[in-house]
């Protein structure tokens, strides 16, 4: 009987230990600090087809010359953009490239909240996606200050930045050596942020048409027809 109580305990005890362990696990796995997510892409990119990106459920497969299926860093980059499930701000001095304006649409489309910011004099070149953008209905803005809006950024959720050298346009992406980092660290997203916010608020136009506005002038004195 002794030994039926000995073959008993020692069970209860392995299984105690295993449980032991298992949360052991779960806790440091808890306790661990997540790694934040850090990734670069290097430009030029090798060219290939979007389309299983923007229409991923698509029965249909694209017949185009473009190589498929391949990753590369510009669609990586489309990627992390139509990552955003509520909103986008985006500052760039040059926004040109019909994909990356495809990818803004999407989103659009998506009901995601999307403010684009751009340099005043490079809105209006031949090219420039902004007034596209404007037309669809997604507020834009140009920045009013007499120097260059020199920015390349992007801001996915408020959480998830993509920065660097690169222009959003196609000879930046097929022709320049460039360079873009994305990253989820909220050190570095914060300053961002603010700094996205800033200039938003610096570019609004209302306050310049406000300051702009011509003073009502004074009424005419009309002579005065009583007789003394």
């Amino acid at each position: 009987m002794s030994g039926m109580w000995t073959v008993k305990v020692v069970g209860l005890g392995v299984v105690a230990l295993s449980l032991s362990v298992e949360l052991l696990g779960w806790l440091l796995h808890r306790l661990r600090p997540k790694r934040t997510r850090t990734e670069v892409l290097f430009f030029p990119s090798e060219m290939a087809c979007l389309e299983h990106i923007f229409a991923p459920s698509s029965p249909q497969s694209c017949c185009c010359p473009l190589p498929h299926g391949v990753e590369t860093s510009f669609t990586r980059l489309v990627r992390c953009i139509l990552s955003a499930s509520s909103s986008l701000d985006v500052c760039v001095f040059a926004f040109s490239n019909m994909d990356l304006c495809k990818a803004v649409l999407t989103l659009q489309c998506r009901g995601v909240t999307i403010r684009v910011l751009c340099d005043k004099d490079y809105a209006a070149i031949l090219g420039s996606q902004i007034g596209v953008l404007r037309r669809a209905g997604i507020c834009a803005r140009c920045d009013v200050g007499s120097v260059y809006m020199h920015h390349k950024f992007a801001v996915v959720d408020n959480r998830l930045l993509i920065t660097g050298s690169l222009n959003w346009t196609m000879t930046a992406v097929q022709s320049n050596k460039e360079n873009v980092i994305v990253t989820e660290d909220p050190d570095l997203v914060g300053p961002f942020l603010k700094e996205f916010q800033r200039l938003w608020l610096h570019s609004d136009p209302a306050q310049y048409f406000h300051l702009s506005d011509p003073k009502p002038a004074d009424k005419p004195t009309t002579p005065s027809t009583d007789k003394p």
